[in-house]
């Protein structure tokens, strides 16, 4: 047993110092410290535990290494009193199934998610996904990767873009599925991977509404994530070379609940653009306040649609426009300085 609790502690520990590094600027991230954890975090709590729930995740420092984290790790919401709640009975255990949340889910996500992510329906999904080789933060069957994207990047979007720093919410459908393309965010793929052609279109509307915008030669979206673009699947998982293989497994549910919290919080509880492409996109933020949000829907930037309402639809100096309007000239997006970023909201692989 304490053996688990210190490898729960690490992992924790590893995720939750990714979430302050995803979600500060550059210049402004979390830093690796050879100094010991403060006493509040390397406390490990002593006393005994319910029976059939799992031990409290101590936030102890593993390998030497210790990190200053900006997050609260020991309130009533917190990931570590999350992970306590869980039941370890049974096989796999809720606490089993719900590893990867515990562990990689931005704490501002993570704090009005916990009762979803309890219910019947998303525990069934993560059964489903047990059974497709994602097993808790486990994603690989012999070096090879059971489920796209890597576990450590399913719920990367929450860890780049807090909830409430979202501006503008871009909403995808399926994760790509072939080899090295997903990594948590809709559109975009990692350095060095050939840039989709979706996201080709995407670059090219943007061309055409900031003429200055030079396009580049990668198809990394994470500092847009950064700036305050939730970039969103409806399907946060998909089995390799299978499109839409996860879909109508619960994925959608769960989303859902994402988008009524963009809508209750996003922008300060002031209100947010939607980039709604495609029919799917539209019909997932069709329940959204649209007197305190600005939903643009279009045709889809695929090669099948995109001139059937994508090109020309102005929907990126649209959505400045409204920013300013709404919450002053700070809050417009920079929309063509794409600073490509390699494994920045990665975690170790526990």
């Amino acid at each position: 047993m304490a053996k688990r609790q210190l490898g729960l502690a690490e992992a924790f520990l590893n995720a939750q110092g990714a979430s302050v590094r995803a979600a500060s600027p550059l210049h402004k991230r979390a830093r690796l410290s050879s100094s010991p954890a403060p006493a509040s975090l390397s406390t490990a709590a002593s006393s005994p535990q319910a029976a059939g729930t799992a031990p409290p995740v101590a936030a102890t420092h593993g390998k030497g290494k210790g990190i200053a984290l900006a997050v609260d790790t020991s309130g009533p919401s917190s990931p570590i009193a999350f992970a306590s709640t869980l039941s370890t009975s049974g096989s796999p255990s809720e606490a089993d199934l719900l590893a990867l949340e515990c562990t990689s889910v931005g704490p501002s996500w993570l704090e009005h998610l916990q009762s979803e992510l309890r219910k019947p329906y998303f525990l069934e999904l993560k059964r489903f996904l047990w059974r497709e080789g994602l097993k808790g933060t486990q994603d690989r069957d012999k070096g090879t990767l059971k489920v796209f994207p890597p576990a450590h990047d399913v719920y990367a979007w929450s860890r780049y873009t807090p909830l409430q720093d979202v501006k503008v919410v871009i909403l995808g459908q399926d994760p790509y599925h072939d080899d090295g393309q997903a990594h948590g965010l809709c559109f975009s793929v990692r350095p060095g991977v050939k840039i989709p052609p979706s996201l080709r279109n995407i670059y090219k509307e943007i061309k055409d509404e900031y003429p200055d915008f030079e396009v580049p030669k990668h198809g990394n979206l994470i500092s847009l994530a950064r700036r305050g673009v939730l970039l969103l699947n409806t399907s946060l998982t998909v089995s390799p070379h299978k499109a839409g293989s996860h879909s109508n497994k619960g994925w959608e549910t769960f989303t859902d609940k994402v988008v009524e919290l963009v809508d209750k919080h996003g922008g300060g509880g002031k209100g947010v653009v939607v980039l709604a492409w495609g029919q799917w996109a539209a019909k997932r933020v069709a329940k959204m306040d649209k007197k305190k949000h600005l939903i643009l829907t279009s045709a889809h930037p695929s090669p099948l649609s995109a001139r059937r309402g994508f090109f020309g639809n102005g929907h990126f100096k649209k959505a400045n426009a409204w920013l300013k309007e709404r919450h002053g000239d700070d809050a417009q997006i920079d929309w063509t300085t794409l600073d490509p970023e390699e494994d920045e909201a990665g975690l170790d692989k526990v």
